[in-house]
């Protein structure tokens, strides 16, 4: 079946097949035109934004106004957080809101408020995601596989999870995967819900590989073998996204993942958290 399913006949047929089916080209060429300006021009300035605010450098600049603003010491929060044991935590508040605005707030306001339609349409429904099943257990399998390979390595368990304190409890532990789980909720619309959904009726399955050249892109501070399996991940998930009518296969494929190399490496570190509550 994979051999199959990796044939480029078989993806230009699936590509084929969607150029074909409503709501493919749906719109008249001037509609169609703004359609496209509009997705595009709004997906560079989510893309713009995310890529410069979600730094943490930009939340030490706010929290230093804010303490001038209050006749505090420059670091008076700073620290704070620090002493307390919340510092990074709270880094990564701010990392994954900027995500939910860019992501899922930018979208929203198009899809409200320029074409008058609903968010719920835009691959937010659980729809045929059942029927697909195996083509996401697929797509997943080898990664899962390579995953306990690479495990095994220092590099992976200095690198993974991302959240240094996610093994300190329960509480870390949980409270990251809500923050890491929930930006793969709005990356996942923002890709296969906003840019699929809304592009295809102005150019059809093409708007797939539109799709896949963003998300190529966010993938470069990545090492070369990640980015380069990210056209193709891409790929396969803009087709299931259209096939399925919805964004929450690519939701667990992803979620899948990352939950397995978070858990492979606290287990490589000496085990999951043994306490609810770090202090």
């Amino acid at each position: 079946m994979l051999p199959r399913l990796l044939n480029p006949k078989t993806i230009l047929v699936a590509l084929d097949e969607i150029d074909q089916e409503h709501p493919s080209y749906s719109l008249s060429r001037p509609a169609a035109l703004r359609r496209v300006f509009v997705v595009l021009a709004s997906v560079s300035v989510a893309l713009l934004a995310l890529h410069y605010l979600k730094f943490d450098r930009n939340l030490a600049w706010l929290l230093r106004a804010f303490a001038e603003w209050n006749d505090l010491p420059e670091n008076h929060y700073i620290l704070a957080l620090r002493q307390a044991g919340w510092d990074q935590l709270v880094v990564y508040i701010w990392w994954t809101g900027w995500h939910l605005i860019c992501f899922l707030l930018i979208p929203w306001l198009v899809i409200r408020f320029m074409w008058r339609e609903k968010m719920v349409d835009f691959g937010w429904r659980w729809a045929q995601t059942r029927q697909h099943w195996p083509g996401y257990v697929l797509l997943i399998s080898p990664i899962l596989v390579f995953i306990a390979m690479v495990s095994q390595g220092e590099d992976f368990v200095d690198h993974y999870p991302f959240y240094f304190y996610a093994g300190r409890s329960w509480f870390d532990f949980l409270a990251w995967q809500l923050l890491y789980m929930s930006q793969f909720v709005a990356l996942e619309f923002f890709f296969r819900g906003y840019m699929v959904q809304a592009l295809r009726p102005a150019m059809g399955a093409n708007a797939v590989w539109v799709m896949c050249v963003p998300y190529l892109m966010i993938h470069f501070p990545k090492l070369w073998l990640e980015a380069t399996g990210a056209i193709l991940f891409g790929l396969f998930l803009g087709i299931l996204a259209i096939r399925s009518m919805s964004i929450w296969g690519g939701v667990l494929v992803h979620i899948g993942i990352a939950l397995t190399m978070d858990v492979a490496a606290l287990l490589r570190k000496g085990g999951l958290p043994d306490q609810w509550w770090p202090f």
